[in-house]
């Protein structure tokens, strides 16, 4: 059984008391599997429905038709509530941005989905501090973002997005905001974990960033044209769109 299973996956949005013209399809019929381990990275122009596939997938949208289906669960049609317990539960999320708290210590943000998920403090923190070790911050657990350089708050936000030990872990241009040695050396992290087991979903329009990863999806006005593997560390050629 797929780890991710989607069957027909179809995004409309239409703005109320719009006009047909305004309708957008952001994806139409998409069928997509994804294996427990794999490192698959989504590639595609603005527009072109990646960030909704990844939106779905991560289960922050909800498909307009079509089944999704994680661990074989339907996520489709699942509550609000529902779906924040299955977040939180089976799915870290690392954003372009970090999104930490600015005033709050590294610990602290790393700590945040089990305050959510209501682990008792002290078993929180020990889990906090062991996933910050992970990605090699351990010394640096008291600092506030502000003390931290860009390549620090996003290993600080992945040790956020690890911390509940989620099924998969999905990263939206998780490198974006860096410059070229810092987004290698969060993309070396992002490789040892996938080696060490986790699955790994990566929205990027950068063909060297998709290069890490095994296997290619690019979307194309709101389909799937190209699903391929990509040899080890292929050249950043060989992952263009």
């Amino acid at each position: 059984m797929a780890l991710i299973a989607l069957r027909g996956v179809t995004k409309v949005y239409r703005p109320p008391g719009g006009s047909a013209e305004q309708t957008v399809h952001a994806l139409r019929g998409v069928d997509l599997d994804i294996e427990a381990g794999e490192f698959v990275a989504i590639m595609g122009s603005s527009g072109s429905g990646k960030s909704t596939l990844m939106n779905i997938l991560g289960a922050l949208d909800q498909p307009s038709e079509g089944s999704y289906r994680l661990e074989g669960e339907a996520v489709e049609g699942m509550s609000g509530e529902a779906l924040a317990a299955l977040r939180n539960r089976r799915i870290g999320f690392v954003f372009q941005q970090f999104n930490l708290l600015p005033r709050t210590s590294a610990l602290e943000n790393v700590e945040l989905p089990l305050v959510y998920a209501g682990v008792a403090p002290a078993a929180r923190r020990a889990r906090a501090r062991a996933c910050l070790e992970l990605v090699g911050l351990g010394a640096r657990a008291d600092h506030t973002p502000a003390q931290l350089s860009g390549g620090q708050q996003q290993r600080v936000a992945i040790a956020r997005a690890l911390v509940n030990q989620p099924r998969m872990l999905l990263a939206d241009e998780p490198t974006g905001a860096l410059d070229s040695t810092t987004s290698e050396e969060v993309m070396r992290l992002l490789s040892q974990l996938h080696a060490e087991g986790i699955t790994l979903v990566l929205v990027t329009h950068e063909p060297d960033i998709a290069a890490w990863a095994k296997r290619l999806i690019v979307v194309r006005d709101g389909r799937l044209v190209e699903d391929r593997a990509l040899p080890p560390r292929a050249a950043a050629a060989e992952a263009r769109p």
